[in-house]
Formats: structure tokens, sequence, C-alpha cells
């Protein structure tokens, strides 16, 4: 009996369900409506410091799947992607892939929070995990220059998608995660990824949602990937823009790797 080896996948097990409140009811409202009435009764509710959620039964295949978002979880991926992500990071130390590990988009900090957990309960002091978001939210789509993006108003949620940066950095420290190999890059994807200092990547995560974003990224990122390094998009089925725009990249750059399933949301392949 390895009781190292439980001991730490009982923690992992134990951080994947409280990073996605696993079992809890209360979800948060998405407030992306410009009905003048409703935005009126909403933001009064605000500067009353009043919270808009929506409480309703525990639906375990809605949580596996990220299709809910927990009022106070650290992520809204669900269960199946986060384990997959654990897995693909235990694969980078297992075959000891150069690179940091980036994600772009992290919203409340969570799958990064994993990162750094697996990191830590494996021993490996050298790699760095770098967040790259705006932490203002979504852009307004730029219609002129991605069409893809056309009619996608994820900018109108600002108040459930927009996290700051110290809330990020709060929620690292409330788990004793927060030190200097986690990195932040605050702006714009277009401004602050392609000067990035950063080396080599072994796992790169895009969650940014539209086609501007997740090409932007892949420009930027993808030609730091090391060889068998893994590259994952988190809205791959579940955003047409952001589908379009892997397809378009891979085709530019001829990349034959396949792509494997995770939910039905997510998927990754490997850089060969």
């Amino acid at each position: 009996m390895n009781t190292t080896l439980d001991v730490r996948n009982m923690y992992l097990d134990l951080l994947r369900n409280y990073l996605t409140r696993y079992g809890e009811d209360e979800l948060a409202t998405i407030r992306a409506t410009n009905h003048p009435i409703i935005r009126r009764a909403l933001n009064a509710l605000a500067r009353r410091n009043i919270r808009v959620v929506r409480s309703m039964a525990f639906d375990e295949h809605k949580r596996n799947l990220g299709l809910d978002w927990p009022a106070a979880a650290e992520t809204m991926i669900g269960m199946q992607r986060l384990t997959s992500l654990q897995h693909c990071t235990e694969m980078v130390l297992a075959e000891d892939i150069p690179g940091d590990l980036v994600e772009c988009g992290v919203w409340r900090g969570g799958a990064c929070i994993l990162m750094r957990a697996v990191l830590a309960v494996h021993g490996d002091e050298k790699r760095r995990v770098w967040l790259a978001d705006s932490f203002e939210g979504v852009p307004p789509p730029d219609q002129e220059n991605y069409i893809a993006d056309e009619n996608l108003r994820l900018d109108l949620s600002a108040d459930v998608l927009a996290v700051t940066e110290e809330s990020v950095k709060a929620n690292f420290r409330r788990y004793g995660l927060l030190d200097d190999r986690v990195q932040f890059l605050q702006g714009w994807f277009k401004d602050t990824l392609p000067s990035a200092p950063i080396d080599r990547i072994s796992l790169l995560r895009l969650d940014g949602d539209l086609y501007e974003s997740t090409i932007q990224a892949l420009d930027a990122l993808y030609p730091r990937l090391s060889v068998g390094a893994f590259c994952i998009i988190d809205d791959y089925h579940a955003i047409k823009a952001c589908r379009q725009a892997v397809t378009d990249y891979r085709e530019k750059h001829g990349i034959q790797a396949g792509i494997t399933e995770i939910d039905g949301s997510g998927v990754f392949w490997r850089k060969r």
C-alpha cells in the first residue's frame, strides 16, 4: 500500500470537489440582458449589495459537465474537465515535458489552483503557472475583424465573468497556493501574450470563448509548446466561434494531431 500516493489522491479529489462546490445547490445568475426595466432592477439590487442567485436542487450531471455556474465555486468548468486537467498535468510531470503551464481566461482561478496543487503534491519546483486574463470580463465582439464573434455578447455578463486579479490571488491564498511560481498576465490577450516572458509551455489551456481570444492565444503561444505538450480548448463544442478559430489555426499550420474529447464541450490534443 502506497500511503503517500493515497494521501495525494485524496487531497486532489477533495480539492476538485471544493473548487466545483460539488453538491451545492446555489447557482449564479447571468444578467446578460439589455431590457431597461430588468437592468434597472438588477442594478438597484447591486447598489444595495444584494446578490442575485438561483437556488435549485444540485444536478450531478450538470456539475460534472460544467453546465451550471455554482455561485461560490472557483471554477465553472465542471468535474470532468477539471479531472482531465489534473490528468494532463500529471502526464506532463510523468513524461517530464519541458515548460510552464498557462491558462488564458481564468475566471476565479480554479483550474490554475488545481494545476498549482498538482505541481506541489508531486514536488515539482521548476514550473510556473501563468494566469492570463483581462480581469475585466470578455471584450465586446470586434465584428469588423472577427466576423465569427458577431452577436456573441458575453461582455454583457461582466457582473459574473469579470473577476479582479486581487480576488483570484485571494482564492489562491485560501488554499495556501499563492507563491512566486504563480504569475499573472493582466490585460487583453492581443496586448499581453505576444510579449509574455514565457519560454516553453508544457500545457496550454484556452478558455477565452471568442474567436478573437482563441486565435490570438494560439498565434502567440502555440509555437512555444514543447513536443508532447497539451493544448486544451474549453469551449470547443460549446461555442461555434471558438471551434472555428481552432479549426482555422490547425488548418493554416497543418496540425494533424488527433483531437481527444473530454466531456462534450472541452477537447485537447498533444503537439507532435
